[in-house]
């Protein structure tokens, strides 16, 4: 039959491999014709292999098709031995093992044009001895989609013909997405090409206006030459200002006590009531502000004072220091002179007085000179018009702080979101990477950036209903906190080598295709398992590639190359030392 006028949903019988043995709810077993010399059949010039995981074939029952995602092939022998039986298959008899995902019926328009009708889930199973056939690359295509409604294309289909990978952008975005992986794997890669199929889609369009908003928290410093045209939030440049007055209480008493005193009660007491003050006061003074309809958490900018050259009893030139926070601690002392009874106001001065002097910390500590309101600056960095991807760039941020910055970016984004009108939120969605998931939501003991972990947790249970998408980006899944990973809708998952991590990853993920996870170990770098709402279906894709001007500074170092240069002479090192010691790349 000439292939070009057949009936598309006709039987192919050069792609039938095998029949039907068991079907177990949405799980089939497939015996494969034993006069199959090669794991391959050729249809249309095309090679077609059998039982590749993640590879789907058909079973035809009547004018629907019903379509299985292989998920396993092994000898038929080790098959009925599973099954507590005698083995009495030949040596080289085999199965194929498939899960049923959605069904399919081909139509027709009246110029005579045909489609496929594809739906996810099964309504009709198959039946034991009934044929299955390898599905022709172009009914693949109809069934991964044709890149029509709210979608972006960020890669290929693994073995269906070039078939093009598209994921749906609300799902995506929206509902949280997890890109897992190890080092090396093509996490970072993944992120950037997701970010510029988003960045892209406005041109492929046509659309009159496309502003989309990603805001990057970039531990490493690698995203920077991934988008040209974008907005660096960095320490280094002093680009980066996330004042002091922005921190609420919690992150205030983590800034201003030590881990080892952070349950002081007393210390904590100390901080929570001179904040108040000095934001009352600043309300009332400089903004015009009620107080009366204030919190101790709300965003209001303060003076800090000068806690520098105050004897114990908050004292300068003889006369109690009286200026902004410090002058509200030392209004809470008490009137005598016992030393005992000030060390708790004393300490809290001079760790301000250490992080103030901190240069590493001046785009935290620098002092509101009480002039002006300086909030609708301070979001507009983050939030504001102006480039579509903002990268902050936390890697000259002292460990200690960085915790510290990460939560005040996370909670000011979603604040800023929670106090927007509908339409404000419908008008700006904005979409909050975190790399290094790991060391904000972990899945036990205490995170390393501690102070973030609750504006994360947050931004994850909630941020969809106020417009935040997140996308949870690491490379130690079983490390991350199994609730916050729940939170996603979507899944890419690259290269995974630890044992652990796989086991982890095939508990959280929804789909019943257990068969994917089984190759995670053997995935080629870029190649990931796609799976989610925002998945047409459960699939093996191949990331899209990027030019090198448009990947993220995470190559891995080349020695053989490296090593055919000169080393680094006494200048060069002295310029390394010199940026060493300013802290300035």
């Amino acid at each position: 039959m000439n292939t070009q006028h057949r009936n598309p949903g006709d039987p192919i019988q050069n792609l039938a491999i095998g029949k039907i043995i068991e079907v177990d709810g949405s799980r089939i077993v497939a015996e494969l014709d034993p006069g199959l010399t090669e794991l391959s059949r050729v249809y249309g010039g095309e090679t077609y292999p059998i039982g590749q995981f993640g590879s789907i074939v058909r079973i035809h029952f009547g004018r629907k098709l019903i379509y299985a995602l292989v998920g396993r092939l092994r000898m038929k022998a080790e098959y009925e031995a599973d099954r507590g039986a005698i083995p009495r298959a030949a040596p080289d008899e085999r199965i194929v093992e498939a899960d049923l995902f959605g069904e399919g019926e081909w139509t027709f328009d009246d110029a005579g044009n045909a489609s496929l009708r594809f739906e996810r889930g099964v309504g009709m199973f198959p039946l034991p001895q009934q044929t299955v056939y390898l599905t022709p690359k172009a009914e693949l295509r109809f069934i991964y989609g044709h890149g029509e409604g709210t979608v972006i294309r960020i890669g290929e289909h693994v073995g269906a013909g070039g078939a093009p990978c598209y994921a749906e952008l609300n799902e995506l975005l929206g509902k949280h997405t997890a890109i897992l992986g190890s080092t090396g794997a093509g996490k970072s890669a993944a992120v950037a090409a997701i970010i510029h199929s988003v960045i892209e889609r406005g041109g492929d369009r046509n659309y009159e206006k496309w502003k989309p908003q990603v805001v990057i928290l970039d531990p490493h410093n690698e995203y920077g030459r991934a988008f040209a045209g974008h907005t660096r939030l960095s320490t280094d440049e002093g680009t980066l200002s996330l004042p002091y007055w922005l921190l609420d209480l919690d992150e205030t008493i983590g800034l201003l006590i030590g881990k080892t005193e952070y349950a002081a009660t007393s210390q904590a007491n100390i901080v929570k009531n001179a904040l108040l003050a000095a934001r009352s006061e600043a309300a009332v003074d400089r903004l015009g502000l009620d107080p009366a309809e204030l919190t101790v958490d709300s965003p209001v900018p303060y003076v800090l004072g000068d806690p520098a050259g105050l004897n114990e009893f908050g004292e300068k030139d003889g006369e109690r220091y009286e200026i902004g926070l410090v002058g509200a601690i030392n209004a809470l002392r008490p009137s005598n002179r016992a030393k005992r009874e000030h060390e708790d106001y004393n300490k809290v001065l001079r760790k301000l007085e250490s992080l103030i002097k901190d240069d590493r910390l001046s785009f935290m500590m620098k002092g509101w000179d009480g002039a002006g309101d300086p909030m609708p600056s301070v979001l507009a960095q983050i939030l504001g018009e102006g480039a579509a991807v903002r990268i902050v760039d936390l890697s000259g941020v002292p460990n200690e702080i960085a915790g510290t910055a990460s939560a005040a970016i996370a909670r000011t984004l979603f604040s800023v979101k929670i106090w927007q009108t509908t339409e404000e939120r419908e008008a700006s969605p904005v979409v909050l990477v975190c790399e290094e998931a790991h060391r904000y939501v972990p899945n036990s003991g205490e995170a390393q950036y501690g102070a973030a972990q609750s504006a994360i947790k947050r931004v994850a249970k909630e941020g969809r209903k106020y417009g935040i998408g997140l996308f949870l980006v690491s490379q130690r899944p079983s490390e991350v906190e199994a609730t916050v990973l729940s939170q996603c809708n979507s899944w890419i998952v690259l290269r995974i080598t630890n044992e652990a991590d796989r086991a982890h990853v095939r508990g959280i993920l929804p789909d019943s295709m257990a068969g994917l996870t089984k190759m995670l170990s053997g995935l080629r770098r870029q190649e990931a398992v796609f799976v989610g709402q925002a998945a047409m279906l459960p699939s093996r894709i191949m990331i899209r590639d990027l030019a090198v001007d448009q990947l993220p500074r995470s190559s891995d170092i080349d020695f053989d190359l490296g090593w055919q240069s000169d080393g680094m002479s006494a200048e060069a090192l002295k310029s390394v030392s010199r940026r060493w010691r300013c802290q300035r790349r």
